[in-house]
């Protein structure tokens, strides 16, 4: 690990993001790849892998973001905390905003309970697009602290930026074969499932380099986009990730899932960040 910690150390950061970006999208895909290899997956499995997500996405909102975030505020008491208050409604908001427009379908969801515009699309497009929208901020929050790197911010390390898209790798692995097998149980051939599966994820590179950019470019806000990503990731965890681990009989294992999510991402942050 300190290699690979030495070896983003000397290229430029956004390059960084980019890369760690790319590593996460790669985990997606080799979890969407399963489904050359199974035919189906059990659902106890299916909402333990999602309850892991949720946890993941928990702890990186803390640890890796708000934490530092409000650490590299200037000011003190509630002056501090304005910074993080405010990004992390605006991140909220944002999301909330792509929720309503965006046709997408959760994955134990019927088609009768599609969410965003009215849309003729097809289930498998609303199912990429579910996942695409849980990983909008998770390639925000790997490309805003690749940014603080590159902005010279001492509170954000490559360490620590490094730990985030090792977690979110982690957790993105179930989430492509979350995609691609439910596609596979509707009759969609197994190179079309791994392609739709592997495509969710694909929005992460790109929103990884919009944030590291923003923040090289606008140091000041650093704190404000940290925020940001974290109050995005709360929101899709809320809002879509825990809903999707309690259509059934396996709610145990999706809040076991959770816990164990939680402490991997905070045991990544802590030691490495």
């Amino acid at each position: 690990m300190d290699s690979i910690i030495q070896y983003f150390e000397s290229i430029d950061p956004i390059l960084g993001a980019l890369y760690a970006s790319l590593f996460t999208w790669i985990l997606t895909a080799s979890g969407a790849a399963l489904v050359f290899l199974f035919k189906g997956m059990n659902r106890a499995l299916l909402d333990g892998m999602l309850g892991f997500t949720g946890g993941v996405m928990v702890a990186a909102s803390f640890w890796s973001l708000l934490a530092p975030g409000i650490e590299m505020s200037p000011g003190e008491g509630f002056v501090k905390v304005i910074p993080a208050a405010v990004g992390f409604a605006l991140g909220a908001l944002f999301i909330f905003g792509l929720d309503k427009v965006l046709p997408h379908l959760h994955i134990n969801f019927k088609e009768s309970e599609k969410e965003g515009v009215k849309s003729p699309w097809h289930r498998t497009t609303l199912l990429v697009l579910a996942i695409a929208l849980h990983n909008i901020p998770e390639g925000l929050a790997v490309g805003v602290l690749f940014g603080g790197v590159a902005a010279g911010i001492p509170e954000a390390s490559i360490g620590g930026a490094v730990a985030l898209a090792l977690g979110i790798g982690i957790q993105n692995f179930p989430e492509g074969l979350a995609v691609s097998m439910p596609l596979r149980r509707q009759g969609v051939s197994k190179f079309k499932s791994f392609w739709y599966g592997q495509m969710s994820a694909i929005v992460e590179p790109i929103f990884a380099v919009i944030g590291a950019v923003a923040v090289t470019f606008f140091i000041p806000i650093l704190p404000y986009a940290l925020a940001f990503a974290a109050g995005a990731m709360i929101f899709v965890v809320v809002e879509e990730v825990v809903p999707e681990t309690q259509r059934d009989k396996y709610t145990d294992i999706a809040t076991l899932g959770f816990i164990g999510g939680f402490i991997v991402m905070m045991t990544l942050d802590v030691a490495l960040g």
